[in-house]
């Protein structure tokens, strides 16, 4: 099954922007990005520099996803987990959203991408908060690409507390419990008002969701691939496109073809 889910032999053939965009673009592409310590290892350098050149490959993937005509680009940036890494890498990691947003943020304005984030910023570090915050506050009237970073996130989390506040809101009368619906809980989640991702990207070879929104993949598409994601170039952004293409998304009903 999961066969079916990864990078094709015959996606080898290299793709142009027109072979994806003569069908229709996903509206909606999620990316765990993984592998960037790998990369760094395989060199024989510090983990940091992986996450180095990543955030340069977020850089390009965002052009690139905003030119195909993508709406929402949601990018699994640091997840609840990841505080267990060590202090020296998890400190480099909560720096480099402000180094990135501070050297992308005019091409972002420029480029009509408004910045969204979801995750329990308020326990990031204060030099973060405000770097993500200025970013959210000077592309707000932006109507092009959505560039939504997962950051302090965990799916898990986010249920929870989604769970917590309908319960709240039962309790004070705000809501009776029939009023409690799929299209509700999305609602509270911390992407509502976003639609599902149509595509999920997984980098490096792992076959796993990582606690990365749960709810919100339950009719995603899935495409997984060995390569690491400093190694992650257009071109296997239109493989993994090109592949979501040929699916035939049933939502569980009878197929179309």
């Amino acid at each position: 099954m999961f066969n079916k889910m990864r990078k094709n032999k015959g996606e080898d053939a290299p793709l142009t922007k027109e072979d994806v965009l003569s069908h229709p673009i996903p509206n909606h592409v999620a990316i765990i990005m993984d592998g960037n310590g790998r990369w760094a290892k395989k060199r024989a350098l510090p983990r940091v520099a992986g996450h180095y050149e990543g955030m340069q490959v977020v850089r390009k993937i965002t052009r690139f996803a905003n030119e195909l005509g993508v709406r929402v680009l949601s990018l699994y940036a640091f997840s609840t987990e990841n505080w267990k890494r060590p202090k020296s890498e998890v400190d480099y990691l909560l720096k480099l959203p402000e180094q990135f947003l501070t050297t992308f943020l005019p091409e972002l304005v420029t480029e009509n991408v408004r910045v969204q984030v979801i995750g329990r910023t308020d326990e990031l570090p204060g030099h973060t908060r405000q770097a993500v915050g200025r970013a959210i506050h000077e592309t707000s009237g932006n109507t092009g690409l959505i560039l939504n970073f997962a950051l302090n996130y965990g799916s898990r989390a986010e249920i929870t507390a989604a769970v917590q506040q309908i319960a709240k809101d039962v309790q004070c009368g705000v809501l009776a419990p029939e009023d409690i619906t799929e299209s509700l809980i999305s609602s509270y989640l911390m992407t509502g008002g976003l639609d599902d991702p149509d595509l999920l990207i997984r980098t490096s070879g792992e076959i796993r969701l990582s606690n990365f929104m749960l709810w919100q993949l339950a009719y995603t598409e899935f495409w997984f691939t060995d390569v690491l994601w400093p190694d992650f170039t257009e071109q296997h952004f239109l493989q993994a496109i090109a592949a979501y293409q040929r699916r035939d998304r049933r939502f569980g009903g009878v197929s179309a073809r």
